[in-house]
């Protein structure tokens, strides 16, 4: 029958993965792999014979592959073949977005990281740890974080329409118009009245203030632009603020962490399987040395992490906020034998430059060592109605416009008067405590310069 023959098969390719697997790991037992296939294949058969409607087999198991898979972590998972010609259209080109990063939370809900700032879904109202409840009427229970991805990417200018749970219980249906995604990644607190960044704060006590939204290919080029424009107003000291930032580029990171650290480790990859990889800080590539402060939150994640955890370590930076995300991990593409699909698996994991780790493993404890926590004495909490009055502030504040500014995607229309007007007077109320906290560490900073580091690039 054609059933026993899929099953010997099935038992005759796990054969022979088990020979390749005792010869590479003699810890496993033979007689062990032995059984566990067993019952991998009674499952699959008892599935075909009992399932209340035909399942096809291709089905199954690719669906035994991501189970098996997502049980590890969020970011590891099976992608077939028709999956992976659309994740390579991704990695390779522009797409259709909304501009957003998706998370799971510890229950394994889909959970907003944060928007980026402009993007369609910051626009449109997307808030950070909002929890996905459905894209375009589909319930993402057990939906894949690629999955999910998928659904929301499209042709620019066509709609997704997202029901998201906000953090206060309700529930909100959102249209989200998907665009190019290609916004500027690094701002100021307020807009002077010819639309550009104004990126001095403080202009009595020259302190400077530059957010960044993500790490893009060209992020530390406008970095760099805000700080010699901001050197040239006389800056004595910074506040960089990585609130809300999902991450993004790797050597976005490192570069931008090189502009403040002149020497010593920036950050370390480490696997069980991969070569550890170092990367060193040069002095050539410093671009300021003013007394600094950076913020982070719980929607810090990956290359924000690795940029505040190094400017911590070498204490170049204190950091005020709360505690960050805790997304420090490296997923490598590994291909199947049968060119059938690939594995998109966690190989390594970021450590600071102290040698202590930033990933935020499965089933961690708040006393576990991950992230990036504030310096002692700095740690700002904000109530669930503070940070929500925040962030929609700190939107309305980049939406409110000088004059006829379009919105900063190619999805955003004119505000209207009555969009406008309600932007301005919520921006006018704006309350930003961790911010203000950091003004306050950086002026003393700047008052009494701390010294440097000398072990923390062991």
């Amino acid at each position: 029958m054609a059933n026993n023959r899929f099953l010997s098969g099935l038992v005759l390719a796990g054969a022979l993965a088990l020979g390749m697997w005792s010869r590479t790991d003699a810890a496993r037992p033979k007689d062990e792999m032995l059984e566990l296939y067993g019952q991998f294949v009674d499952a699959v058969e008892k599935v075909e014979a009992n399932y209340v409607r035909p399942i096809e087999r291709k089905e199954l198991l690719e669906a035994a592959l991501n189970g098996m898979l997502q049980n590890l972590d969020p970011h590891s998972n099976f992608i077939n073949t028709t999956g992976w010609k659309s994740f390579r259209r991704q990695i390779e080109g522009s797409f259709g977005g909304v501009g957003i990063q998706v998370g799971t939370d510890n229950v394994g809900r889909l959970k907003v990281i944060a928007p980026l700032v402009g993007s369609p879904a910051y626009e449109a109202g997307i808030m950070p740890d909002d929890v996905i409840m459905e894209i375009d009427g589909q319930s993402t229970e057990g939906m894949s974080l690629d999955r999910s991805t998928e659904l929301m990417q499209g042709q620019p200018g066509t709609t997704v329409k997202v029901k998201v749970r906000h953090r206060d219980g309700e529930t909100e249906d959102l249209n989200v118009n998907r665009a190019i995604i290609e916004l500027p990644t690094v701002l100021g607190d307020h807009r002077n009245a010819d639309d550009s960044w104004d990126y001095m704060l403080d202009k009595d006590a020259k302190i400077g203030y530059v957010r960044i939204t993500s790490f893009a290919q060209k992020t530390a080029q406008e970095l760099r632009a805000a700080l010699e424009s901001l050197k040239k107003q006389g800056m004595k000291g910074l506040v960089l603020d990585l609130r809300n930032n999902p991450g993004g580029l790797l050597p976005a990171a490192v570069e931008i962490s090189n502009m403040f650290v002149p020497e010593g480790k920036i950050v370390s990859t480490k696997g069980r399987n991969t070569v550890e990889r170092v990367f060193e800080a040069e002095k050539s590539k410093v671009v300021t040395d003013v007394p600094m402060v950076v913020l982070v939150n719980g929607s810090s994640a990956s290359a924000s992490e690795i940029v505040s955890a190094a400017l911590q370590d070498h204490n170049r930076a204190a950091v005020v906020g709360t505690r960050s995300f805790g997304k420090g991990s490296v997923q490598n593409i590994i291909e199947m034998e049968d060119g059938q699909g690939v594995l998109k698996l966690t190989v390594a994991t970021y450590w600071r430059p102290s040698g202590k780790n930033i990933h935020r493993f499965k089933n961690a404890r708040q006393s576990d060592e991950w992230g990036v926590s504030p310096n002692e004495g700095l740690e700002v909490k904000l109530t669930d109605k503070e940070l929500v009055d925040w962030i929609v502030g700190r939107r309305d504040l980049d939406l409110n416009v000088f004059g006829k500014r379009k919105a900063t995607s190619d999805a955003g229309a004119k505000l209207d008067a009555e969009t406008r007007e309600k932007a301005a007077a919520s921006a006018a109320k704006f309350v930003d405590k961790q911010r203000d906290k950091a003004i306050e560490t950086v002026k003393q900073r700047i008052a009494n310069p701390p010294a440097p580091k000398v072990n923390a690039n062991t």
